[in-house]
């Protein structure tokens, strides 16, 4: 799969900030966002190749760099003595029903597990307030927020 050209690609009159090519005989797709280059792909047992993480992979790496940067950049601001931040996450799909606190009822829901790891001499209070701080990321806010996604279509 041959290397994707970021010239002229134009979103509403704007550069794209994410360019995403590839063909219609497989999952792998070739990703550009600025200097850096990135693959995506399916697993096998989807159909792809597993030659790079998939997408909901992708979701779920930049919501765990989002929260680790945001605890970081929080710590190092009120001089926390945290030394490291280890942040795990998984996906799923869960039925409605079974999410007491959440407000859809019927059908399917999504679900992200976030398991986030401080190490450092940390009292009970700034460890629990560094938790806190882990859902003011930006990433954690916007899944959370109403989405408004706009599908053009070009030739």
């Amino acid at each position: 799969m041959e290397m994707i050209s970021t010239a002229n690609e134009k979103t509403n009159n704007k550069a794209a900030d994410v360019i995403v090519r590839g063909n219609a005989r497989e999952f792998l797709q070739e990703v550009v966002t600025g200097q850096h280059h990135l693959r995506a792909d399916e697993p096998v047992s989807y159909g792809g190749g597993n030659a790079a993480p998939g997408p909901y992979d992708y979701l779920l790496i930049g919501l765990g760099v989002c929260t680790s940067m945001t605890i970081g950049l929080y710590a190092r601001r009120k001089q926390i003595p945290l030394e490291n931040i280890a942040v795990s996450l998984r996906h799923s799909r869960i039925h409605a029903k079974d999410c007491a606190e959440c407000e859809t009822k019927e059908g399917m829901l999504d679900r992200i597990a976030v398991d986030i790891e401080l190490t450092g001499s940390l009292t009970a209070d700034q460890r629990s307030h560094l938790m806190a701080v882990a859902a003011k990321c930006p990433v954690h806010r916007t899944l959370k927020s109403e989405i408004d996604i706009r599908l053009q279509g070009t030739s």
